[in-house]
């Protein structure tokens, strides 16, 4: 069985930090890129950050751009998401997902073109973590 989980959500004041973590169980996640998207009650799912399977590459949404980094640690099986100086509108359901190696690069060059990540062909999708900016 492959499971993807999220966790690291939580309630954060606005400017505040956290730290996400996506950790996969029954795959090889260094054969995989790895993205984080998130959903808003009534909104639909968007992208937020992407990175390779080698860490060579990686790409965030203008929304996040400059107030996030994603990492991972391969021998853990474990992709970061750390958001800084966190906005009311970063409110969501975040959820990571896995991509095959070889799409990573196709990706990112959509992504930067469109200025969105594409959210179709995942392999995997995680579980969701909550994260709640207010006051």
């Amino acid at each position: 069985e492959v499971q993807l989980q999220a966790s690291g959500g939580g309630v954060v004041p606005p400017g505040g930090s956290l730290r996400l973590a996506c950790t996969a169980s029954g795959v090889r996640f260094d054969e995989y890129g790895v993205g984080w998207a998130r959903q808003a009650p009534g909104r639909k799912r968007e992208g937020v950050a992407f990175i390779t399977s080698r860490s060579d590459n990686t790409f965030y949404e203008d929304s996040v751009r400059g107030r996030c980094t994603i990492s991972r640690d391969n021998a853990k099986n474990t992709v970061y998401l750390e958001i800084d100086s966190l906005k009311v509108e970063d409110t969501a359901i975040y959820f990571c997902a896995a991509w095959r190696s070889h799409l990573g690069g196709p990706l990112i060059t959509i992504a930067q073109a469109a200025g969105s990540m594409p959210l179709n062909d995942a392999s995997y999708w995680g579980s969701g973590t909550q994260v709640t900016v207010s006051s």
